[in-house]
């Protein structure tokens, strides 16, 4: 068995940082996604608690407020018209590979207040793509008073949520909607479940959210593993080193004499023959 010197060389204090950063941020990547196991496990209560729930969107939603998120998915009853000059396109959603946006829709609610609705999804050439979307050109809604039923969602934050000039965004915000077309809106917005009467052209509704946990739990154990292979890579690397190091070495060494020996023999039988030959060439 050999000294544990070899740990102090530059090349194994470099090794050993290595392996101690890759556990540490392999460790992080695990907790990482045990919350967000954690979080799925909550969102998916909330939903079981909600289900079988109605209320009127006034129960849960308010102007300048936000859908708590002890209330998120929680079925939500709304009766007023659509406001479709100001139908706004979010942009950039996909369903099975398929390139589309999702239509939203103020409805104008009896107190004077609006409710944006998320009316559902329809194909679009590309994700960005808003040819075809104008409110003229888009599946009209039904006229006149309409009662809604629909799910309550909070609202997205971020620059994702910015309004531009031909109303369209890439999230739905209440706040950045509201701000950008001068409306009075409940906070937070209802993804549609149904409403009566029923459109002509009705959208693909907006999806239910799955309840089961996803990968993160085996996702989490993956990178848990990766840190722990790390550690027991850098200790079966030590002990090999401890246990073969000095023979090791001892061989390396004997392998680099016996290539200085061949080398120094070579040389010596190259000169040995242009001595020869310069002799040679003398006597004749």
């Amino acid at each position: 068995m050999g000294s544990f010197r070899f740990l102090l060389s530059r090349r194994w204090i470099l090794f050993g940082i290595a392996v101690v950063l890759l556990t540490y941020v392999a460790y992080l990547l695990g907790q990482w996604q045990f919350h967000r196991l954690d979080d799925r496990r909550e969102r998916n209560a909330i939903v079981e608690r909600n289900e079988g729930r109605t209320v009127d969107v006034g129960v849960i939603m308010s102007p300048g407020g936000d859908v708590d998120a002890e209330d998120e998915w929680t079925a939500v009853t709304a009766t007023g018209t659509y406001d479709v000059e100001n139908t706004v396109v979010v942009r950039y959603r996909t369903r099975d590979g398929q390139p589309g946006a999702d239509v939203v829709v103020p409805l104008r609610l009896d107190d004077g207040t609006s409710v944006l609705v998320d009316r559902g999804w329809m194909a679009t050439e590309n994700s960005g793509d808003l040819a075809g979307t104008e409110p003229e050109t888009l599946p009209a809604p039904p006229s006149g008073e309409v009662e809604v039923v629909g799910y309550a969602r909070s609202d997205a934050e971020g620059r994702s949520t910015d309004v531009t000039d031909t109303q369209s965004t890439r999230a739905i915000s209440s706040v950045a909607i509201g701000d950008a077309l001068d409306l009075d809106l409940l906070g937070g917005f209802v993804d549609l479940a149904e409403e009566t009467p029923a459109a002509a052209e009705p959208l693909a509704p907006p999806p239910l959210p799955e309840l089961d946990e996803g990968p993160h739990f085996f996702y989490g154990l993956q990178w848990w593993f990766f840190g722990a292979l790390a550690v027991f890579g850098f200790f079966y690397l030590m002990y090999d080193e401890v246990r073969g190091g000095p023979a090791r070495r001892d061989r390396l060494r004997a392998e680099k004499r016996a290539r200085v020996e061949a080398q120094e023999q070579q040389q010596a039988e190259i000169q040995a023959r242009i001595r020869a030959e310069r002799e040679a060439s003398r006597r004749g």
